[in-house]
């Protein structure tokens, strides 16, 4: 089947006749279609079956069946991979979610590896919309967990005991792979769009990014992220799960990497700061006179003895050397202030990351900043109207986020309040009040 696809693409387009092409491009791309090919992710559904939403994304039919245009397939699980990479790099969660028989296993074991949270068996309603309810869900299992460490585990009874115990594995068995996730999901990838729909529309209620496997009889309107393919064949799934999990442990080793970097730069710089101090003593030494020396006690014993006749007595006979030595206190601060303020611009030039306000994603921190809006300071200070016309503007997809509370929640980011940030964040369930 893969040849017989192959054969009819290249008949289609051309490919194998045209020599004008560069064969760079062109192995590049038969190498990466070739694995979706034998991995069976071109299948589609039966014709009578499709979603006419996914016309853009098929190739044909044949023998009754929609056959996936995997051209477009690589383009998008490339865009959807670099939007993973940036929001797992930013330091938020990613929330797989996969029940269906032939995904849970493959799902559970790709996503355990980079230590993210995932949904394998039944959706728990609300798991998005009511958060603090499965929250307690999942504070409850610590509880019975500190129980058994304590010892209180064993004052029940029999009865008790057991009846804790079943409560334990069904808390486990549901909400185990999530007991990490102390916050929303900075996105939500899903696996059968068909099947999870309580998921997504939780999801685009909160406005939260959606990645998505969307065979052809799904709809991909509600999807931020398409990635058109097979998500009925084990061997699709594990293929495109690979990919993408793949790219999230890239984000995460590029965030500890930026983390080290940030604490080895940090080192050196109090070195340096500690190092100056011995160095102006010994050269400031020599310039000192003997009777100046013998001043200077004599004072240190009167500071220790009488404070206020150490006062008096600088007053009426002040060191000769203590113009110079102000003088160089005062260029040294000139110094100091004038490092500060060029490291104050080079922060604020820099940009701050916006996918950190809750309901703000990758797509939307682009147009904010593309607009001007790409610090929390100056998100702070705009307004919610303008902010909504800057979403509408960029893309007719983003015109359903509610803005209302981004101004409020950089507010916060700005003020260096990230404890309280988190914490509204958390109770007002994705910055929606």
């Amino acid at each position: 089947m893969p040849e017989v696809f192959l054969s009819i693409w290249n008949d289609h387009f051309g490919i194998a006749n045209s020599k004008e092409r560069k064969l760079s491009i062109k192995m590049a791309k038969r190498a990466e279609v070739k694995e979706l090919l034998e991995a069976g992710v071109h299948f589609g559904h039966l014709t009578r079956k499709w979603n006419p939403n996914m016309a853009p994304y098929i190739y044909m039919e044949r023998n009754g069946i929609h056959v996936i245009n995997l051209y477009k397939t690589v383009a998008k699980l490339e865009e959807a991979n670099e939007a993973l990479k940036k929001i797992a790099a930013s330091g938020r969660k990613i929330l797989f979610v996969a029940t269906k028989k032939q995904a849970k296993d493959i799902v559970a074991e790709k996503v355990a590896n980079i230590n993210m949270p995932y949904i394998t068996e039944r959706w728990p309603g609300g798991m998005l919309t009511n958060f603090v309810t499965i929250r307690k869900a999942v504070k409850k299992m610590a509880s019975i967990d500190r129980m058994k460490k304590d010892g209180t585990f064993m004052t029940l009874s029999k009865k008790e005991r057991l009846q804790v115990d079943r409560l334990r594995a069904k808390l486990e068995k549901n909400l185990g792979s999530i007991s990490e996730m102390t916050r929303l999901p900075g996105a939500l990838f899903v696996v059968d769009t068909m099947r999870e729909h309580i998921a997504v529309k939780e999801a685009q209620k909160l406005n939260i990014p959606i990645f998505a496997m969307v065979d052809t009889n799904s709809d991909p309107r509600p999807i931020d992220f398409v990635i058109p393919s097979n998500d009925d064949a084990s061997k699709s799934i594990d293929i495109i799960m690979s990919q993408v999990t793949d790219a999230v442990a890239e984000g995460l080793t590029e965030r500890k990497a930026e983390s080290s970097g940030t604490k080895a730069k940090d080192k050196p710089a109090d070195k340096a700061e500690a190092d100056p101090a011995p160095a102006r003593e010994t050269s400031e030494a020599p310039e000192i006179e003997h009777s100046d020396v013998k001043a200077t006690k004599v004072d240190v014993q009167a500071e220790e003895i009488k404070p206020t006749a150490v006062v008096e007595g600088s007053e009426a006979a002040p060191d000769k050397e203590e113009p110079s030595g102000a003088a160089e206190k005062t260029k040294e601060k000139e110094k100091s202030g004038t490092v500060k303020a060029t490291e104050d611009k080079a922060k604020s030039t820099k940009g701050d990351d916006l996918t950190k306000i809750e309901g703000v994603g990758p797509k939307a921190a682009e147009a904010l900043t593309n607009a001007g809006l790409d610090s929390y300071a100056r998100l702070s200070k705009s307004n919610p109207e303008k902010i909504k016309e800057i979403l509408a503007e960029a893309s007719s997809r983003m015109a359903h986020l509610d803005p209302t509370t981004w101004p409020k929640q950089a507010k916060m980011a700005a003020d260096g309040n990230w404890d309280d940030l988190k914490e509204w964040q958390d109770n007002a369930k994705a910055g929606v009040e």
